[in-house]
This record gives structure tokens, C-alpha cells and sequence, in this order.
């Protein structure tokens, strides 16, 4: 996956690496790693997730931590 910040701002961590994002930034996330998205501010934050590869289902979704009560 790559996200592409559009508007806002946005901490991703990547395998334990704390990243920040600005519009206009993006990030790519190999297949299999631990990823986490989050919104440090008080601007609504937009991004666009492009999927590659033979498989782009969201089934396959393995939640590692879920401190929004999801999983």
C-alpha cells in the first residue's frame, strides 16, 4: 500500500517507526508489516490508500491491536 497525504497531518507507524506526514507526503507499507494511522491534528485529515499487487481484499486484515474497540 501507499497513502498520500492530501490534507492534514498524519503519524504512521511503520514496524515500530514513527513517521510524519504533511500534504502532499506519502509512505509506502511493504506487504506483512504492522502499520498504524493517526491523526495528531485538529485539521480533519485526508488521505488516498493505492493497493497494488493480485489481491486487494480487505479480508485478509489481521488486527494486532485495536484500542478502538473493533476487533
Amino acid at each position: 500500500e501507499h497513502w498520500v497525504v492530501v490534507n492534514g497531518t498524519a503519524i504512521v507507524e511503520r514496524d515500530g517507526e514513527r513517521i510524519m506526514l504533511r500534504e502532499n507526503e506519502s509512505v509506502y507499507l511493504p506487504l506483512g508489516c504492522v502499520h498504524r494511522l493517526e491523526n495528531p491534528g485538529k485539521i480533519p485529515l485526508t488521505l488516498i490508500e493505492v493497493q497494488v499487487g493480485s489481491y486487494l481484499g480487505e479480508d485478509d486484515i489481521v488486527r494486532i491491536e485495536d484500542t478502538y474497540g473493533r476487533a
